[in-house]
Protein backbone atom coordinates (compact mmCIF):
# COMPACT_ATOMS: atom_id res chain seq x y z
CA UNK A 1 0.00 0.00 0.00
CA UNK A 2 2.63 2.10 0.87
CA UNK A 3 3.73 2.20 -2.79
CA UNK A 4 0.90 3.91 -4.21
CA UNK A 5 1.25 6.79 -1.82
CA UNK A 6 3.96 7.76 -4.79
CA UNK A 7 1.19 6.97 -7.27
CA UNK A 8 0.07 10.83 -7.68
CA UNK A 9 3.83 12.52 -9.04
CA UNK A 10 4.22 9.74 -11.54
CA UNK A 11 0.66 10.98 -12.71
CA UNK A 12 2.15 14.43 -12.31
CA UNK A 13 4.89 13.79 -14.40
CA UNK A 14 2.59 12.46 -17.36
CA UNK A 15 0.52 15.25 -16.85
CA UNK A 16 -0.21 16.69 -20.42
CA UNK A 17 1.20 13.76 -22.23
CA UNK A 18 -1.82 11.98 -23.21
CA UNK A 19 -0.76 9.00 -21.37
CA UNK A 20 -3.09 7.25 -18.51
CA UNK A 21 -2.05 4.90 -15.95
CA UNK A 22 -4.47 1.92 -16.27
CA UNK A 23 -6.00 3.11 -19.96
CA UNK A 24 -7.06 1.42 -22.54
CA UNK A 25 -4.90 2.79 -25.32
CA UNK A 26 -2.05 1.56 -27.09
CA UNK A 27 0.60 3.69 -25.48
CA UNK A 28 -1.12 3.77 -22.11
CA UNK A 29 0.97 1.90 -18.88
CA UNK A 30 -0.54 -0.87 -17.36
CA UNK A 31 0.99 -0.95 -13.90
CA UNK A 32 2.00 -4.96 -12.42
CA UNK A 33 3.69 -3.93 -9.48
CA UNK A 34 2.82 -1.23 -7.44
CA UNK A 35 6.80 -0.73 -6.65
CA UNK A 36 6.76 1.29 -9.94
CA UNK A 37 5.56 4.25 -8.49
CA UNK A 38 8.04 4.37 -5.53
CA UNK A 39 10.69 3.43 -7.85
CA UNK A 40 9.59 6.35 -10.44
CA UNK A 41 11.25 8.57 -7.72
CA UNK A 42 14.30 7.74 -10.03
CA UNK A 43 13.10 9.57 -12.66
CA UNK A 44 13.84 8.10 -16.05
CA UNK A 45 16.60 5.58 -14.08
CA UNK A 46 14.13 4.15 -12.09
CA UNK A 47 11.14 3.76 -14.57
CA UNK A 48 13.56 2.22 -16.95
CA UNK A 49 14.53 0.08 -14.70
CA UNK A 50 10.77 -1.14 -13.66
CA UNK A 51 10.01 -1.65 -17.21
CA UNK A 52 13.18 -4.27 -16.97
CA UNK A 53 11.60 -6.23 -14.21
CA UNK A 54 8.40 -6.23 -15.74
CA UNK A 55 6.71 -3.68 -13.03
CA UNK A 56 4.35 -2.16 -15.98
CA UNK A 57 3.78 -2.99 -19.37
CA UNK A 58 2.65 -0.93 -22.32
CA UNK A 59 1.68 -2.14 -25.97
CA UNK A 60 2.99 0.94 -27.79
CA UNK A 61 6.20 1.74 -25.87
CA UNK A 62 7.22 3.90 -28.99
CA UNK A 63 3.88 5.81 -28.93
CA UNK A 64 4.12 6.44 -25.34
CA UNK A 65 7.62 8.07 -24.86
CA UNK A 66 6.82 9.79 -28.15
CA UNK A 67 4.17 11.56 -26.35
CA UNK A 68 6.08 12.03 -22.95
CA UNK A 69 8.91 13.68 -25.32
CA UNK A 70 6.68 15.70 -26.57
CA UNK A 71 5.60 17.32 -23.19
CA UNK A 72 7.28 18.86 -21.28
CA UNK A 73 7.91 16.04 -18.83
CA UNK A 74 11.89 16.41 -19.39
CA UNK A 75 12.29 19.66 -17.62
CA UNK A 76 9.67 18.70 -14.25
CA UNK A 77 11.58 18.57 -10.78
CA UNK A 78 11.96 14.98 -10.99
CA UNK A 79 13.25 14.36 -13.90
CA UNK A 80 16.04 17.17 -13.24
CA UNK A 81 16.86 16.04 -9.88
CA UNK A 82 17.40 12.18 -11.17
CA UNK A 83 20.28 13.10 -14.10
CA UNK A 84 21.64 16.44 -11.20
CA UNK A 85 24.37 13.89 -9.67
CA UNK A 86 25.69 13.06 -13.15
CA UNK A 87 25.68 16.46 -14.72
CA UNK A 88 27.63 18.02 -11.55
CA UNK A 89 30.03 14.86 -12.05
CA UNK A 90 30.36 15.79 -16.13
CA UNK A 91 31.61 19.40 -15.33
CA UNK A 92 33.96 18.83 -12.65
CA UNK A 93 35.66 15.30 -13.74
CA UNK A 94 36.37 14.32 -17.25
CA UNK A 95 33.70 11.04 -17.52
CA UNK A 96 35.88 10.18 -21.14
CA UNK A 97 39.16 9.65 -19.63
CA UNK A 98 41.11 6.48 -21.34
CA UNK A 99 40.40 4.34 -18.84
CA UNK A 100 36.58 5.35 -18.38
CA UNK A 101 36.39 5.04 -22.32
CA UNK A 102 36.83 1.40 -21.58
CA UNK A 103 33.35 1.08 -20.17
CA UNK A 104 31.14 1.74 -23.09
CA UNK A 105 33.28 -1.23 -25.12
CA UNK A 106 32.73 -3.84 -21.86
CA UNK A 107 28.92 -2.77 -21.33
CA UNK A 108 28.06 -3.06 -25.03
CA UNK A 109 30.12 -3.59 -27.66
CA UNK A 110 31.56 -6.66 -25.98
CA UNK A 111 28.36 -8.49 -26.55
CA UNK A 112 28.68 -11.71 -28.39
CA UNK A 113 28.74 -10.19 -32.05
CA UNK A 114 25.92 -12.94 -33.21
CA UNK A 115 23.67 -11.29 -30.79
CA UNK A 116 24.19 -7.98 -33.13
CA UNK A 117 23.89 -10.34 -36.16
CA UNK A 118 20.69 -11.60 -36.03
CA UNK A 119 18.84 -7.90 -36.00
CA UNK A 120 21.60 -6.02 -37.85
CA UNK A 121 21.78 -5.67 -41.51
CA UNK A 122 24.89 -7.72 -43.50
CA UNK A 123 27.12 -5.08 -43.11
CA UNK A 124 26.88 -4.88 -39.51
CA UNK A 125 26.25 -0.84 -39.89
CA UNK A 126 24.63 -0.16 -36.00
CA UNK A 127 24.20 3.02 -37.08
CA UNK A 128 21.73 5.14 -38.71
CA UNK A 129 21.07 3.25 -41.82
CA UNK A 130 19.14 5.76 -44.87
CA UNK A 131 16.14 4.48 -46.13
CA UNK A 132 15.68 6.64 -49.26
CA UNK A 133 13.15 4.98 -51.24
CA UNK A 134 13.28 1.56 -49.53
CA UNK A 135 12.22 -0.23 -46.62
CA UNK A 136 14.75 -3.06 -46.91
CA UNK A 137 17.15 -2.56 -44.23
CA UNK A 138 19.88 -3.87 -46.07
CA UNK A 139 19.25 -2.03 -48.95
CA UNK A 140 19.37 1.00 -46.70
CA UNK A 141 22.31 -0.25 -45.13
CA UNK A 142 24.42 -0.30 -49.14
CA UNK A 143 22.93 3.53 -49.52
CA UNK A 144 24.27 4.75 -46.15
CA UNK A 145 27.72 2.72 -46.76
CA UNK A 146 27.87 4.57 -50.88
CA UNK A 147 27.07 8.00 -49.33
CA UNK A 148 29.77 7.43 -47.07
CA UNK A 149 32.00 6.75 -49.60
CA UNK A 150 30.76 9.28 -52.09
CA UNK A 151 30.86 12.07 -49.76
CA UNK A 152 34.72 11.33 -48.74
CA UNK A 153 35.13 10.89 -52.48
CA UNK A 154 37.00 7.84 -52.11
CA UNK A 155 39.20 5.77 -55.04
CA UNK A 156 41.68 2.96 -55.62
CA UNK A 157 44.75 3.77 -53.73
CA UNK A 158 43.01 6.50 -50.88
CA UNK A 159 44.88 5.90 -47.21
CA UNK A 160 41.48 6.11 -45.09
CA UNK A 161 41.28 5.79 -41.33
CA UNK A 162 38.53 4.93 -39.86
CA UNK A 163 38.39 5.78 -36.00
CA UNK A 164 35.62 3.88 -34.21
CA UNK A 165 35.53 0.41 -36.79
CA UNK A 166 33.07 -1.29 -35.13
CA UNK A 167 32.71 -4.60 -36.62
CA UNK A 168 34.57 -3.20 -39.84
CA UNK A 169 31.22 -2.96 -41.88
CA UNK A 170 32.68 0.17 -43.77
CA UNK A 171 36.05 -0.66 -43.78
CA UNK A 172 35.47 -3.71 -45.81
CA UNK A 173 32.79 -1.98 -47.93
CA UNK A 174 35.24 0.97 -48.91
CA UNK A 175 38.11 -1.62 -49.62
CA UNK A 176 36.24 -4.16 -51.46
CA UNK A 177 34.25 -1.41 -54.28
CA UNK A 178 36.52 1.52 -54.21
CA UNK A 179 39.75 -0.22 -53.75
CA UNK A 180 40.98 1.97 -50.92
CA UNK A 181 43.42 0.72 -48.21
CA UNK A 182 41.65 1.16 -44.95
CA UNK A 183 42.74 1.21 -41.46
CA UNK A 184 40.28 0.44 -38.38
CA UNK A 185 40.75 1.42 -34.75
CA UNK A 186 38.53 0.22 -32.07
CA UNK A 187 38.77 -0.30 -28.16
CA UNK A 188 36.15 -3.37 -28.10
CA UNK A 189 38.37 -6.48 -28.32
CA UNK A 190 34.95 -8.28 -29.08
CA UNK A 191 34.68 -6.04 -32.63
CA UNK A 192 38.20 -6.20 -33.23
CA UNK A 193 38.34 -10.16 -33.19
CA UNK A 194 35.12 -10.34 -35.69
CA UNK A 195 36.51 -7.24 -37.87
CA UNK A 196 39.77 -8.77 -37.90
CA UNK A 197 38.18 -11.96 -39.82
CA UNK A 198 35.34 -10.11 -41.48
CA UNK A 199 38.13 -7.92 -43.22
CA UNK A 200 40.43 -11.02 -43.96
CA UNK A 201 41.94 -10.71 -47.43
CA UNK A 202 41.21 -6.98 -48.25
CA UNK A 203 43.75 -4.33 -47.72
CA UNK A 204 42.48 -3.71 -43.81
CA UNK A 205 44.53 -3.54 -40.97
CA UNK A 206 42.23 -3.38 -37.63
CA UNK A 207 43.83 -2.21 -34.82
CA UNK A 208 43.17 -2.10 -30.79
CA UNK A 209 43.87 1.56 -29.86
CA UNK A 210 42.30 5.12 -28.25
CA UNK A 211 42.15 7.86 -30.73
CA UNK A 212 44.31 10.35 -28.01
CA UNK A 213 47.76 7.79 -29.37
CA UNK A 214 46.90 7.89 -32.93
CA UNK A 215 49.42 10.97 -33.17
CA UNK A 216 52.51 9.03 -31.72
CA UNK A 217 51.03 5.22 -33.76
CA UNK A 218 53.26 6.22 -36.73
CA UNK A 219 50.46 5.64 -39.11
CA UNK A 220 49.72 8.80 -40.42
CA UNK A 221 49.14 10.66 -42.90
CA UNK A 222 45.79 9.68 -44.42
CA UNK A 223 43.92 10.69 -47.12
CA UNK A 224 40.52 10.42 -45.79
CA UNK A 225 39.23 10.03 -42.32
CA UNK A 226 36.33 9.27 -40.73
CA UNK A 227 34.54 8.96 -37.50
CA UNK A 228 31.08 7.24 -37.90
CA UNK A 229 28.90 6.39 -34.74
CA UNK A 230 32.15 7.21 -32.67
CA UNK A 231 32.13 10.83 -31.39
CA UNK A 232 29.18 9.80 -29.22
CA UNK A 233 31.50 8.39 -26.87
CA UNK A 234 33.81 11.09 -26.56
CA UNK A 235 32.66 13.58 -24.30
CA UNK A 236 32.10 16.94 -24.94
CA UNK A 237 35.21 18.22 -22.67
CA UNK A 238 37.07 15.78 -25.51
CA UNK A 239 35.84 17.05 -28.61
CA UNK A 240 38.81 20.14 -29.12
CA UNK A 241 41.26 16.99 -28.60
CA UNK A 242 39.90 14.02 -31.34
CA UNK A 243 39.34 17.12 -33.75
CA UNK A 244 43.27 18.02 -33.31
CA UNK A 245 43.63 14.10 -33.82
CA UNK A 246 42.05 13.99 -37.05
CA UNK A 247 43.78 17.38 -38.05
CA UNK A 248 47.07 15.99 -37.53
CA UNK A 249 46.40 12.75 -39.23
CA UNK A 250 44.92 14.24 -42.29
CA UNK A 251 46.73 15.34 -44.89
CA UNK A 252 46.64 18.68 -46.33
CA UNK A 253 44.33 18.32 -49.00
CA UNK A 254 42.36 15.27 -47.54
CA UNK A 255 38.45 15.03 -46.38
CA UNK A 256 37.33 14.20 -42.81
CA UNK A 257 33.40 12.84 -42.84
CA UNK A 258 31.99 12.92 -39.52
CA UNK A 259 28.69 11.01 -39.14
CA UNK A 260 26.74 11.13 -35.47
CA UNK A 261 23.66 11.24 -33.23
CA UNK A 262 23.18 15.14 -32.61
CA UNK A 263 21.03 17.09 -29.72
CA UNK A 264 18.64 19.54 -30.28
CA UNK A 265 20.13 21.09 -27.06
CA UNK A 266 23.53 21.59 -25.05
CA UNK A 267 23.97 19.05 -22.31
CA UNK A 268 26.81 17.11 -20.79
CA UNK A 269 25.20 13.68 -20.02
CA UNK A 270 23.11 11.60 -21.94
CA UNK A 271 20.09 10.12 -20.09
CA UNK A 272 20.36 8.12 -16.85
CA UNK A 273 19.25 5.07 -18.11
CA UNK A 274 20.89 4.99 -21.19
CA UNK A 275 24.31 6.06 -19.28
CA UNK A 276 23.63 2.78 -17.34
CA UNK A 277 22.47 0.16 -19.29
CA UNK A 278 23.34 1.05 -23.05
CA UNK A 279 26.17 3.96 -23.80
CA UNK A 280 28.17 4.46 -20.48
CA UNK A 281 30.35 7.56 -19.96
CA UNK A 282 28.62 9.04 -23.81
CA UNK A 283 26.86 11.66 -25.12
CA UNK A 284 25.29 13.03 -28.44
CA UNK A 285 26.63 16.54 -29.11
CA UNK A 286 25.35 20.22 -30.00
CA UNK A 287 26.08 21.67 -32.79
CA UNK A 288 28.16 24.53 -31.21
CA UNK A 289 30.00 21.56 -29.42
CA UNK A 290 31.46 20.21 -32.70
CA UNK A 291 31.31 23.49 -34.55
CA UNK A 292 33.20 24.88 -31.84
CA UNK A 293 35.71 22.02 -32.16
CA UNK A 294 36.17 22.65 -35.37
CA UNK A 295 36.90 26.36 -35.23
CA UNK A 296 40.77 26.97 -36.52
CA UNK A 297 41.65 23.42 -37.41
CA UNK A 298 38.74 22.88 -40.23
CA UNK A 299 36.43 24.40 -42.82
CA UNK A 300 32.58 22.47 -42.12
CA UNK A 301 31.95 22.34 -46.00
CA UNK A 302 28.71 20.14 -45.54
CA UNK A 303 26.80 19.82 -42.70
CA UNK A 304 23.15 17.54 -43.00
CA UNK A 305 20.48 16.48 -40.84
CA UNK A 306 19.17 13.09 -41.50
CA UNK A 307 17.77 11.94 -38.40
CA UNK A 308 14.27 11.14 -39.77
CA UNK A 309 15.94 7.71 -41.05
CA UNK A 310 16.94 6.96 -38.22
CA UNK A 311 13.04 6.03 -37.40
CA UNK A 312 12.69 3.24 -39.56
CA UNK A 313 16.29 2.32 -38.87
CA UNK A 314 15.30 1.66 -35.42
CA UNK A 315 11.74 0.12 -36.30
CA UNK A 316 13.74 -2.47 -38.35
CA UNK A 317 16.48 -3.38 -35.50
CA UNK A 318 13.36 -3.96 -33.41
CA UNK A 319 11.19 -6.04 -35.45
CA UNK A 320 14.47 -8.16 -36.16
CA UNK A 321 15.39 -8.43 -32.97
CA UNK A 322 11.84 -9.85 -31.77
CA UNK A 323 11.35 -12.15 -34.68
CA UNK A 324 14.82 -13.34 -33.89
CA UNK A 325 14.25 -12.87 -29.97
CA UNK A 326 14.47 -17.27 -29.62
CA UNK A 327 17.38 -18.04 -31.03
CA UNK A 328 19.15 -14.74 -29.58
CA UNK A 329 18.29 -16.26 -26.40
CA UNK A 330 19.39 -19.60 -27.22
CA UNK A 331 23.09 -18.34 -27.89
CA UNK A 332 25.37 -19.68 -25.70
CA UNK A 333 27.47 -16.51 -23.81
CA UNK A 334 28.77 -15.76 -20.44
CA UNK A 335 26.41 -12.75 -20.22
CA UNK A 336 22.49 -14.56 -20.53
CA UNK A 337 19.96 -13.17 -23.25
CA UNK A 338 17.35 -13.37 -21.06
CA UNK A 339 13.93 -11.97 -20.21
CA UNK A 340 15.16 -8.82 -18.33
CA UNK A 341 17.65 -8.01 -21.55
CA UNK A 342 14.60 -8.49 -24.00
CA UNK A 343 12.85 -5.55 -22.23
CA UNK A 344 15.88 -3.60 -21.75
CA UNK A 345 16.61 -4.04 -25.73
CA UNK A 346 12.93 -3.43 -26.26
CA UNK A 347 12.96 -0.11 -24.04
CA UNK A 348 16.18 1.25 -25.92
CA UNK A 349 14.99 0.69 -29.48
CA UNK A 350 11.60 2.01 -29.28
CA UNK A 351 13.06 5.27 -26.76
CA UNK A 352 15.81 6.15 -29.14
CA UNK A 353 12.91 6.03 -32.35
CA UNK A 354 10.95 8.29 -30.36
CA UNK A 355 13.54 10.57 -29.52
CA UNK A 356 14.36 11.18 -33.24
CA UNK A 357 10.84 10.76 -33.98
CA UNK A 358 10.40 14.36 -32.31
CA UNK A 359 13.26 15.47 -33.35
CA UNK A 360 15.04 15.93 -29.65
CA UNK A 361 17.92 13.76 -31.94
CA UNK A 362 19.17 14.02 -35.34
CA UNK A 363 21.56 12.77 -36.91
CA UNK A 364 24.44 14.78 -38.81
CA UNK A 365 26.82 14.06 -41.60
CA UNK A 366 29.40 17.03 -41.40
CA UNK A 367 32.13 17.09 -44.14
CA UNK A 368 35.65 18.94 -43.50
CA UNK A 369 38.80 20.11 -44.86
CA UNK A 370 41.70 21.70 -43.15
CA UNK A 371 42.33 25.22 -43.11
CA UNK A 372 44.02 26.49 -45.82
CA UNK A 373 43.87 23.24 -47.72
CA UNK A 374 44.00 24.55 -50.88
CA UNK A 375 41.01 22.17 -52.03
CA UNK A 376 38.88 25.13 -52.82
CA UNK A 377 34.94 24.15 -52.86
CA UNK A 378 33.66 20.65 -51.90
CA UNK A 379 31.52 18.74 -53.63
CA UNK A 380 28.40 18.59 -52.40
CA UNK A 381 27.32 15.13 -53.09
CA UNK A 382 24.00 14.01 -53.70
CA UNK A 383 22.26 11.68 -52.05
CA UNK A 384 22.14 8.27 -53.97
CA UNK A 385 18.71 7.40 -54.10
CA UNK A 386 17.21 3.90 -54.01
CA UNK A 387 16.59 3.12 -57.73
CA UNK A 388 19.83 4.38 -58.85
CA UNK A 389 22.38 1.68 -60.13
CA UNK A 390 24.99 1.23 -57.40
CA UNK A 391 28.60 0.80 -58.81
CA UNK A 392 29.73 -2.74 -59.94
CA UNK A 393 31.46 -3.73 -57.38
CA UNK A 394 29.22 -2.30 -54.71
CA UNK A 395 26.39 -4.71 -56.33
CA UNK A 396 28.62 -7.62 -56.09
CA UNK A 397 29.76 -6.79 -52.39
CA UNK A 398 26.13 -6.28 -51.18
CA UNK A 399 24.99 -9.74 -53.08
CA UNK A 400 27.85 -11.70 -51.66
CA UNK A 401 27.06 -10.12 -48.39
CA UNK A 402 23.26 -11.06 -48.31
CA UNK A 403 24.01 -14.51 -49.63
CA UNK A 404 26.21 -14.81 -46.21
CA UNK A 405 23.99 -13.33 -43.97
Amino acid sequence: MSNRLFKPLLESLLAGSGVAIGGDRPWDIQVRDDRLYRRALRGSLGIGESYMDGDWDCTALDELFRRVLSSDAQHRLLIRAAGALKSLQARLTNLQTKRRSRAVAEEHYDIDHRMYALFLGPWNQYTCCFFDGTTDLDRAEVIKLEMLCDKLELKAGDRLLDIGCGWGGFAKYAAQTRGCEVTGISLSDEQIRYAVEYTKGLPVTIKRLDYRDLPESGLAPFDKISIVGMIEHVGYKNYAGIMEVVHQMLKPGGLFLLHTIGNCEETKVVDPWIEKYIFRNSMAPAMNQLSDAAEGRFVIEDWENYGHYYVPTLQAWYDRFNANWERIRALPTKRPFDERFRRLWNYYLMSCKAAFDVEKLHLWQLVMTRRNSGRGVYGRVMRRSADQPLPAGSQESAKKALDAA
